[in-house]
């Protein structure tokens, strides 16, 4: 990560002093408000601009920007606006601590229980997949193993990847019932399904059609074990789709023992629309190989200027796709981040497991509901998934808009009605949800 103007060798006094007089991040700070109350849930509820007389408990699936976050948009976008070629060419590639690429490395890996270095910036879960999967050395003959349970993008990352290298693919499932998952039986699963020609295990941490929340640690320590005594070119690469727990849920991604973790950032985290991330092990990314031609590695661009063709190692760097993208947003993640560690991981991951809690026992508790995600809180996140008897979950999810609740279903062969309690919610509005599928059910 160097000084782009060193590699372009831009030495006009003209420029240099149209480039001088504040920094990007100096005059965004200056057009940015004092921190968020966020010393109680209501005061964090009101930072979010929500229709009023609706029940919001959709927001896993496109987050509402909270107050913070909608004002470092507003910021980054009136200073790009001012100047933007400034701002662009001479003050985002700055040294040091006004280096925007940086910069939001440093406020997302404290976060993350990460290092600066671990970090690559993506758009979307999807494309943060698709760019690992697809960054792999796979051959004929390997094998990537994976769940029934996978989303579509993890599925179609996969079959993408395999179908240029040769690989194959296997499937498995780690539950017969989701609501009767269990830490053991997954983890003996997916160790009887390793082979030897496995190379890669793809999982989702929270399963968006069930929610459903896999013991990644634990079975994380399965793939570790199959791994023992294999040369590092036979290792077994871990693979996780984080987007569901990131956010919601009181675990560092580092701590989790995957070595890739995908996630988008617009959903439990509240970032800005269209951002997200990779997470990597440091010593993993060298096997992958970067797709996308990256802005964020410098020494890169300064090798292709000066011809030199030499092979480098891969970084988090070069996996960050290059291209101009909409920067106020990505750069306003780092509001985001933010937001969150003033909340406390801890905090926010008990209040939404709580709410939860208040859900799934109610659901429960009615004769003609059916509840799909596990009670035990170490196995579920933010979403519950159910159905009601004789009712299709289109029609539980219309009948509940009648009434001003946002629900939804999931977009699966199989699929629920789900309710996803939050932080822009409170325990009178699950109440009232429950009292309204009370009702439809006859319970």
């Amino acid at each position: 990560m160097l000084d782009r103007r060193g590699f372009l060798a831009m030495s006009g006094a003209a420029l240099a002093a149209a480039a001088a007089p504040s920094t990007l991040l100096a005059a965004v700070q200056k057009r940015t408000p004092p921190p968020a109350d966020v010393s109680d849930w209501k005061s964090v509820r009101a930072q979010f601009a929500l229709a009023p007389g609706q029940l919001h408990f959709a927001s896993f699936f496109m987050a509402s920007h909270p107050k913070p976050v909608r004002e470092a948009i507003e910021a980054f976008r009136r200073t790009l606006d001012e100047e933007p070629f400034l701002v662009i060419e001479h003050r985002m590639f700055t040294e040091g601590a006004q280096n925007l690429q940086l910069s939001i490395r440093d406020d997302i890996a404290p976060y993350l229980g990460a290092k600066r270095d671990e970090i690559a910036l993506v758009p979307n879960t999807t494309t943060g997949l698709a760019m690992v999967y697809s960054g792999l050395s796979l051959r004929a003959g390997d094998e990537i193993l994976t769940t029934t349970h996978d989303h579509y993008s993890h599925h179609e990352s996969i079959r993408f990847a395999a179908k240029r290298s040769g690989a194959s693919v296997r499937m498995i499932a780690l539950h017969d019932r989701a609501a009767d998952l269990s830490t053991s039986d997954a983890c003996e699963r997916l160790r009887r399904a390793i082979s030897p020609s496995t190379r890669v295990v793809g999982l989702t941490w929270v399963h968006s059609s069930t929610g459903v929340r896999l013991p990644i640690r634990a079975l994380a320590d399965v793939v570790a074990a199959a791994n023992r005594g294999r040369s590092e070119a036979d290792q077994v690469l871990l693979v996780v789709d984080g987007v569901h727990g990131l956010g919601c849920v009181d675990e560092s991604v580092a701590e989790l023992g995957c070595d890739f973790f995908s996630a988008g950032t617009h959903k439990w985290l509240f970032a800005p629309r269209g951002t997200g991330l990779v997470w990597g092990k440091l010593e993993r990314w060298e096997r992958l190989t970067p797709i996308v031609p990256t802005f964020a590695n410098m020494g890169a661009f300064g090798r292709w200027m000066e011809g030199d063709h030499t092979a480098f190692p891969t970084n988090a760097y070069d996996m960050t796709p290059g291209g101009f993208h909409a920067y106020e947003h990505e750069w306003a993640m780092s509001a985001a981040f933010q937001f969150h560690m003033k909340m406390g991981r801890s905090r926010v991951a008990a209040r939404i497991r709580a709410l939860n809690d208040q859900c799934k026992t109610g659901l429960a508790a009615m004769k003609h509901v059916t509840l799909h995600t596990p009670r035990e809180a170490a196995l579920s996140a933010g979403i519950v998934a159910f159905e009601v008897a004789g009712m299709k979950p289109e029609a539980v999810v219309a009948r509940l808009l009648e009434r001003k609740i946002v629900a939804s279903t999931a977009p699966y062969k199989t699929n629920y009605a789900r309710l996803a309690p939050s932080l822009v919610n409170d325990e009178n509005e699950v109440e009232t949800a429950l009292r309204a599928v009370r009702e439809m059910a006859g319970a």
